[in-house]
């Protein structure tokens, strides 16, 4: 099975975070009111900011649905799309902190230097509660490419800079990024065509609008395994479950290795004691068999997690990101 990125939780374990989230809980409580402790007392938006069809709506969808029925309380999505997921992310940074409306945040909020118009600072106005899952990429070509290997793809690309349209599932989201940090790796130019969304650009790929994508791998095996797109390789490490024939770019480009990840977030400010009760609904949910095999079989890598292990992580991913993004000059037009 891949292996998750090199900043995940791997090491922790779940008596570690019960004892952690107690502590938080503990800590909070005395100052909590009693509103805050009854929390949620209505039903709770989850703001998604993409379009149905991909990664992001179709795991807060898992993730929130096995958490009403389990806690009987109401988690409602809401898709605000827009602006690669900003716009949705600007509404909960805004909203009230009283942890009736949250974020199911994506990536982009990692490479907010992209997006020099934004109202709200991710880092600020936003506070990490839980890390849902990471998925690598895979490289998916239409069946009429005739490259069969990234070499070969290299080599086509070298052969007719420019010429090439590759997708992504918008600008600054990780498919995105992906395609600048391999053009770059390889010393290739391409055309980046931008879509809204993960779903809205398979559906290009598939249509033979574009013939190259990094798609998440979730969202991409099902295409992959009847035939309607080929993958030349992923872009996590070793190897995954759904496709162990597949090698990992890292065996062209050494050291290659990118992640969609999504989260959890409430507007800064919130009690600590909805923020400890949050992650603790969602590491329960995450336990859950039924959840648990969901996503195992979608090579999304999920483990429990606590919500400061969740907010270095997303540090750690923003300083990775924004670095790149300014060494490569990397701008929207």
């Amino acid at each position: 099975m891949i292996q998750g990125p090199s900043s995940s939780f791997h090491g922790v374990s779940r008596r570690q975070l019960m004892i952690a989230g107690a502590g938080l809980a503990s800590g909070s409580a005395a100052q909590a009111s009693g509103q805050e402790l009854d929390w949620p007392a209505r039903p709770v938006r989850v703001i998604v900011g993409w379009l149905p069809g991909g990664t992001a709506d179709s795991v807060a969808r898992v993730l929130f649905t096995e958490t009403s029925q389990r806690t009987r309380q109401q988690f409602v999505i809401d898709n605000r799309t827009g602006a690669t997921g900003m716009i949705g992310s600007g509404f909960v940074a805004s909203a009230p902190p009283d942890g009736y409306t949250v974020l199911y945040g994506t990536t982009p909020l990692s490479t907010a230097v992209l997006f020099p118009q934004l109202t709200f600072d991710p880092g600020r106005d936003l506070v990490p509660v839980f890390q849902a899952i990471t998925v690598p990429q895979l490289l998916l070509v239409h069946p009429s490419v005739t490259e069969n290997s990234v070499a070969e793809v290299i080599a086509a690309a070298r052969a007719r800079p420019g010429t090439m349209n590759w997708a992504s599932a918008g600008n600054g989201g990780v498919q995105h990024l992906a395609l600048e940090l391999f053009a770059r790796r390889a010393g290739i130019q391409v055309n980046h065509v931008p879509y809204r969304g993960g779903g809205p650009a398979t559906n290009g790929l598939l249509a033979g609008q574009v013939k190259y994508y990094f798609g998440n791998a979730d969202t991409a095996v099902a295409f992959v395994n009847s035939g309607r797109l080929r993958a030349l390789c992923h872009t996590g490490k070793g190897r995954l479950a759904s496709l162990p024939e597949l090698p990992p770019l890292s065996d062209i480009l050494p050291g290659f290795e990118t992640y969609e990840w999504n989260g959890v977030f409430v507007p800064a400010g919130t009690p600590r004691a909805i923020v400890a009760k949050l992650n603790g609904m969602l590491n329960e949910t995450l336990a859950t068999p039924a959840v648990a095999e969901r996503l195992k079989s979608l090579d999304l890598q999920a483990q429990a997690n606590a919500p400061e292990q969740f907010a270095q992580f997303f540090q750690g991913q923003s300083a990775r990101w924004n670095g790149f993004i300014r060494e490569a000059g990397i701008r929207l037009d």
